[in-house]
């Protein structure tokens, strides 16, 4: 059997995320289960791309609740009807599946060699063991944070041009560490709102990245740490909240709050911001069924002893740099610039990163949608580094253009151009003039 989700409410993250899980059984007995999740391009809703500006979750595609998509190794053909008729692009979402299923079962051959070669009880005391090394390896380095309580705060732009708060304050004791939440801003309207288990993972993350070696990343991690979050507020969202740009956009302020924290805690060993947005871009038509989706990077904040890294993917995203071949041999569009945004980092002892200008025609009538971040706010920096140059959104149309701000979702005819100038990292350091 392998079951199929996409709720976030149901421990997803947003609905373009896909989960497929299936159980390992040895002789008969469940022992591990393997899992992968993927982003489809598109799950129907609102908008190409199914990350619409949005109110709602029911507005932003086909929400699967835990279902069996194979069940006694035969595929659910009813399930997967289900699921393709509510998407553009069918095909490749069959594919995607596929893929997924391929990949459980190559999971589930590899645990099953793994048991016979070395047997079952071999192999549950080492996924123990792996766990509490990863356990003893996280209390270390928290043992080596100052005891102390450590707050932080930033914003979220909304739809509306407001900002939304988002607040941490970490609490050290010993070898155990407390990360509460519960201050931030209520859940909003608009879909800027994330469920718990992203920001979990954001927590995760951070703890990760700190820790001084190669550590395997289970949760282990997790069990010196308490993550507190409040129903119902923009880091732990309630149905029917919209949820599209929280797994990708709040997940960066969430990190860029508990690094902040952590910088008081530990001054020589967190950077500065970086650019704080995945410079969502998604370009899609309905009537001739295409649907493209890319993440744009920038800069990455300065460090203590380093400049930050130029026109680069940054913390919560998994995405790397989309080819310019690629995308014009796959999709009707044209990219007209593709270049270092200069003079877009932060001063200070050591610069943040520079950012990106990326530009794209389209060469047919298509719905664009722009979802972004750090256009009114700026990524802060550390220890008297300046803040990073925030980004710009723009759209040309019959050689008119126009800023429209971090988010924009419009039907645009062919020649349109879209321009995303993204964020630059914050400087670390006082500015030697």
């Amino acid at each position: 059997d392998m079951a199929v989700m996409n709720d976030p409410f149901e421990g997803g993250t947003h609905l373009p995320d896909v989960t497929l899980v299936a159980p390992v059984y040895i002789d008969g007995e469940l022992l591990f289960y393997v899992a992968n999740r993927a982003h489809h391009a598109d799950v129907g809703g609102a908008a190409p791309g199914s990350m619409p500006l949005s109110s709602d979750i029911y507005q932003e595609g086909i929400i699967i609740p835990p279902v069996k998509l194979m069940e006694r190794g035969v595929l659910r053909e009813d399930i997967l009807k289900l699921i393709l008729s509510n998407v553009r692009t069918p095909e490749e979402r069959k594919g995607d599946l596929e893929a997924q299923i391929a990949a459980n079962r190559r999971g589930i051959v590899r645990i099953e060699e793994t048991v016979k070669k070395y047997g079952k009880d071999t192999v549950l005391a080492c996924v123990e063991e792996v766990m509490n090394y990863s356990e003893r390896m996280a209390r270390a380095f928290i043992k080596g944070i100052p005891d102390g309580d450590y707050s932080f705060e930033d914003y979220l732009e909304d739809v509306d041009g407001s900002l939304v708060l988002v607040r941490v304050r970490i609490s050290v004791r010993d070898d155990e560490m407390v990360v509460d939440f519960s201050e931030s801003a209520p859940q909003r309207k608009s879909f800027i709102n994330a469920v718990r288990s992203i920001t979990l993972s954001c927590v995760l993350y951070t703890l990760r990245c700190l820790l001084p070696e190669d550590v395997p990343t289970n949760q282990g991690l997790m069990r010196p740490v308490k993550v507190m979050t409040k129903k119902g507020t923009v880091v732990d969202a309630e149905r029917p909240a919209a949820l599209a740009a929280g797994n990708v956009e709040t997940s960066q302020r969430i990190v860029d709050v508990i690094f902040g924290a952590l910088s008081k805690a530990l001054p020589d060993k967190i950077p500065a911001a970086s650019q704080g947005t995945m410079n969502n871009l998604l370009i899609g038509n309905s009537s001739v069924p295409f649907v493209y989706y890319e993440t744009i990077g920038g800069g990455s904040g300065a460090c203590p002893d380093a400049d930050g890294e130029s026109a680069i993917h940054t913390h919560m995203t998994n995405t790397m740099n989309t080819p310019i071949e690629a995308l014009e041999f796959s999709y009707p569009l044209m990219v007209t610039s593709y270049r270092v945004r200069k003079n877009s980092c932060g001063r200070g002892k050591f610069k943040g990163g520079e950012g990106i200008v990326r530009s794209v025609r389209l060469l047919t009538d298509a719905t664009v949608t722009i979802i972004s971040q750090r256009r009114i706010t700026a990524p802060y920096g550390l220890s008297g580094g300046e803040p990073g140059r925030p980004g710009v959104n723009k759209i040309r149309v019959g050689g008119e253009e126009k800023i429209v701000g971090a988010f924009f979702s419009e039907h645009l005819p062919a020649g349109s151009e879209v321009i995303i100038e993204t964020p630059g990292g914050g400087g670390y350091g006082s500015h030697e003039k």
